[in-house]
């Protein structure tokens, strides 16, 4: 039988109280609230959201002086794939599957899709909390983030979510060392997993080759806390042109990772932070192992025009084993390749409710997913649970299945001496 999943990437929507029943009194006036107003989103492969007098009803987040609403494809669960991408219309949460909000949902849409946990980013704050990074009252920001992370830990993962629902939590992307104590004040609440930015430098931050971000790198390390850089992170989306129909934007978000993926490899932080851990969540595999051969061919090669003689001294390949993991939703062109890449590298994710999703058929793709690919038990064991287990340290959770999740060294570790050495 396929093990039962731990989805490491899906999404919550925010329940409409959650800022302004939780703030401080002093905050109340300026709390994210969601009102019922009229509206559209413009045309393109990401049109903008206005509110109109002739528009349809909406759900709008106001905070800031800006407005938010939820983008169709942020609450797919349930919907007809086709019908939403010829209807990009404005959404209410009465029209909104449950599982989306509500705690009890979620954990029935879970055991309708063979799922025993799930990893949730959140949708208003955006991928790794850019809307109140953006927010000129840092004060405020702050406590609209800390307020967020006490409701994820302790209600959406508390009580029936106990060990089901495992918390990721946010930080003050403005101050490394304000981060840093937010993910100490997590973890010692059981918190265990952080969003960051896949590309710090497109929100105008410094980037992660800079040092500025070490007080959060090694909080991460010292509390065993995983960073988790999804796709569109760096709030930029592919488009080629503004004409390109969505399915070339569609065929393009795994970029960001990709991008990600050579930053820290060559970075030097997996080398001075030997135990950090990071998830590349919603940006596939596929396009990994060239990219694993480039960057060792200029390691190997052409190391000070690559300006990385100094930076780390191994092939970018050699840190890639327990210490930099993919995750996918299926990537059979990656499965194929995971002698390359390393099949403890590679995690699942439902995606739920993401229009890319596989829920509720989760299952049945996993097994597709894995006859074409040529899995063994053992390596779907991996992919379907064992390597979050691994990555995430779970057994916090109680989530573990008594087997040795340590087991040989990573097909990864092959690549010590680089895959490109000529």
């Amino acid at each position: 039988m396929t093990p039962k999943i731990i989805s490491v990437d899906d999404h919550v929507l925010e329940p409409g109280d959650l800022w302004t029943s939780r703030l401080p009194a002093r905050f109340a006036a300026a709390a994210p609230v969601l009102q019922r107003v009229r509206g559209r989103f413009g045309t393109g492969p990401r049109g903008a959201w206005e509110q109109t007098d002739d528009g349809g009803w909406a759900d709008v987040w106001h905070f800031d002086g800006k407005q938010a609403a939820i983008l169709p494809g942020f609450a797919a669960a349930g919907k007809d794939q086709n019908w939403l991408g010829a209807h990009w219309d404005p959404m209410l949460y009465d029209d909104i599957r449950p599982g989306c909000f509500e705690q009890s949902a979620r954990l029935a849409d879970m055991d309708a899709n063979h799922t025993e946990a799930s990893l949730a980013f959140p949708t208003f704050p955006r991928f790794c909390g850019q809307t109140f990074h953006e927010c000129a009252d840092r004060e405020l920001g702050l406590a609209c983030i800390r307020v967020y992370n006490d409701w994820m830990i302790d209600e959406w993962c508390g009580g029936a979510g106990h060990g089901r629902l495992i918390p990721l939590t946010l930080i003050p992307l403005w101050d490394p060392e304000l981060a840093a104590a937010e993910v100490r004040r997590c973890a010692a609440k059981g918190s265990y997993a952080v969003a960051f930015s896949e590309n710090p430098t497109r929100l105008r931050l410094p980037s992660i080759h800079t040092g500025h971000w070490d007080p959060l790198f090694a909080a991460c390390e010292e509390s065993g806390t995983v960073v988790n850089l999804h796709i569109g992170s760096s709030s930029t989306f592919p488009v080629t042109s503004p004409d390109a129909p969505r399915a070339v934007s569609l065929a393009l978000t795994y970029q960001g990772a990709a991008h990600a993926f050579c930053d820290w490899l060559t970075s030097g932080l997996l080398e001075r932070f030997a135990t950090l851990k990071v998830a590349l969540s919603e940006g596939q595999v596929g396009w990994m192992p060239y990219l694993l051969e480039r960057l060792d061919q200029v390691w190997n090669e052409r190391p000070v025009y690559g300006n990385v003689e100094n930076l780390i001294t191994r092939p970018p390949s050699s840190y890639l084993a327990d210490r930099l993991y993919g995750c996918v939703y299926d990537d059979v062109a990656g499965l194929l390749q995971r002698d390359v890449i390393g099949i403890r590298q590679i995690m699942f994710e439902v995606d739920y409710p993401h229009g890319d999703s596989t829920w509720p058929h989760s299952l049945a793709v996993l097994e597709k997913t894995v006859a074409q690919a040529g899995l063994s038990d053992e390596e779907t064991w991996l992919l379907a649970r064992g390597n979050a287990i691994r990555c995430y340290g779970l057994e916090r959770f109680g989530l573990t299945d008594g087997r040795d999740i340590d087991g040989p060294e990573s097909a990864a570790g092959h690549l010590d001496e680089g895959v490109a050495v000529r």
